[in-house]
């Protein structure tokens, strides 16, 4: 994509030659609030900029957008006004910032400059959301339309050194661009993103970045190594089945983390297949691959104390004569055997392969991610990921999404539900024979793969990973790139504390 370029900033804002400048907007106890950081917009009309916004009616409601001219009060010609909501205690939080700032980045499409006062409230959100919102996928458009604002200029926080300030913007860059990569792996049609040329991809992006390695195997490798799901799974397709291991050696490396992710590039469910409806969607059957992936390469350009490993078992589900049927029997890495009871529950099969080949590794902690059950969206709505996993380590998980913005929330794996994957001829059947409780009963499936003692958990994301909606905040319609901030914010955690 063309995103914005970032610069720091401390220039008087009357002064400043740009298209626009942003000021946040508050919902106080007693109405309308100016953010902070804005003093010297509202200085500039004289104190009455307040006014000027109710009148244009400004509430302060997040995502709300309202635009005014300056009369030439200011160098530049235009205020963006956008709605930060209700304060917490705490005052106004980041969540907040980086949403406000994707909604004034989309409102500031077409503009060459423009400066935002909402990095004065905190500074890494406002250039993240600024990024995110400003993201666009326009590489099947044949007529091109406005470019995303070319530069925004970041009011510097009052306190904290220039020095803090730039490694600051670098780092939520960083962030950005790798959320930015998974959209658009996401975004790519499955035409063209099918498991070879999604390796190819990540051995491109994976290029120049010091300590990583990618390895590819292809049907061939797979087949004599044993990885009987990945192959199952992909049998029925024309195009073969891939396992990429991308591995990120950090300097002064401690903890091993392995990242696992779901790369359906396509899934029509296969022999069981789906209804036509909404299929269409299933082209992001792979976010959870292409957000470790990206992860991985994240880790890399920040230069975490770190050995990340991802591992993205890729393949596409599909109906034909080579098709796995139900009723087949999988002999998974590691021998364990599952009985297909229904070919749409694909994806753990494939993860289940990834999972016990990555233990083999003895990682410290394993987070799986995936778009992997419609119970999760049933039971968590659309844009909140579902945690499971060894108790400890799954809150830690779940706590950390939500620091950053993507939510996520504990959900138990209860024992009584395990006996429901018992199989009549293998040793586990890959679901459960009803559709209660299926999210916690795919979570079950997974630990059967898990290597005893490895702290794990695993991320549903079949809700949160693709927005079919209107844009909202940073988010926009597509691939959402959830859950790169959560797994970034993990990583830096466990570097810092283990």
């Amino acid at each position: 994509m063309t995103a914005p370029k970032l610069a720091i900033t401390d220039s008087e804002l009357s002064t400043t030659a740009a298209d626009a400048v942003v000021v946040g907007t508050i919902q106080g106890p007693d109405g309308l609030v100016l953010a902070g950081g804005a003093e010297a917009v509202d200085a500039a009309f004289d104190g009455g900029l307040l006014d000027v916004l109710g009148t244009l009616g400004a509430t302060g409601k997040a995502d709300e957008v309202v635009t005014l001219p300056t009369f030439g009060k200011l160098a530049a010609p235009l205020v963006v006004a956008v709605g930060l909501g209700k304060p917490t205690a705490e005052g106004v939080g980041e969540e907040q910032v980086r949403r406000a700032s994707g909604a004034a980045a989309r409102a500031l499409t077409g503009k060459k400059r423009a400066v935002t006062t909402l990095s004065a409230l905190h500074l890494g959100p406002a250039a993240e959301g600024t990024l995110l919102g400003a993201y666009q996928f326009t590489a099947y458009k044949t007529a091109a339309g406005d470019a995303p604002v070319a530069r925004v200029d970041l009011v510097a926080p009052a306190e904290g050194t220039t020095k803090a300030h730039r490694a600051t913007v670098k780092a939520s860059t960083a962030i950005a661009e790798a959320v930015a990569d998974t959209r658009d792996l996401i975004n790519t049609p499955p035409n063209d993103l099918y498991p070879g040329s999604f390796a190819d991809r990540v051995t491109a992006l994976a290029k120049g970045l010091a300590g990583v390695e990618v390895e590819v195997l292809d049907e061939k490798a797979l087949r004599k190594q044993g990885f009987g799901g990945i192959l199952g799974v992909g049998g029925g397709s024309s195009r073969p089945p891939r396992l990429v291991r991308v591995t990120y050696r950090g300097p002064k490396a401690g903890k091993k983390v392995a990242l696992v992710g779901k790369g359906i590039t396509f899934d029509t469910g296969g022999i069981s297949i789906k209804p036509a409806a909404g299929m269409d969607e299933m082209t992001s059957d792979m976010s959870g691959a292409a957000a470790v992936v990206a992860t991985a390469l994240l880790a890399a350009k920040l230069k975490f104390p770190l050995e990340v490993t991802a591992w993205a078992p890729l393949a596409e589900n599909m109906p034909s004569g080579t098709a796995y049927r139900p009723g087949d029997v999988l002999t998974m890495y590691g021998g364990k055997t599952v009985e297909v009871l229904n070919t749409d529950a694909e994806g753990r099969l494939v993860l289940s392969d990834a999972i016990a080949r990555a233990c083999e590794d003895g990682p410290d902690y394993l987070v799986e991610t995936s778009t992997l059950t419609g119970a999760a969206v049933v039971s968590l709505g659309k844009r909140t990921a579902g945690v499971m996993g060894s108790d400890e380590f799954r809150d830690r998980v779940a706590a950390l999404g939500r620091a950053v913005g993507e939510q996520a929330w504990a959900m138990p794996l209860p024992e009584e539900l395990r006996a429901d994957l018992d199989s009549r001829v293998a040793d586990i059947a890959n679901v459960a024979g009803h559709r209660f409780g299926g999210m916690l009963a795919a979570g079950l499936f997974l630990r059967e793969f898990v290597a005893e003692g490895v702290p794990w958990a695993h991320v549903d994301i079949a809700g949160p990973a693709f927005h079919s909606g209107g844009a909202y905040g940073y988010t926009t319609r597509g691939g959402t790139g959830v859950p790169v901030r959560t797994l970034a914010a993990l990583l830096a955690d466990i570097a810092a504390n283990g």
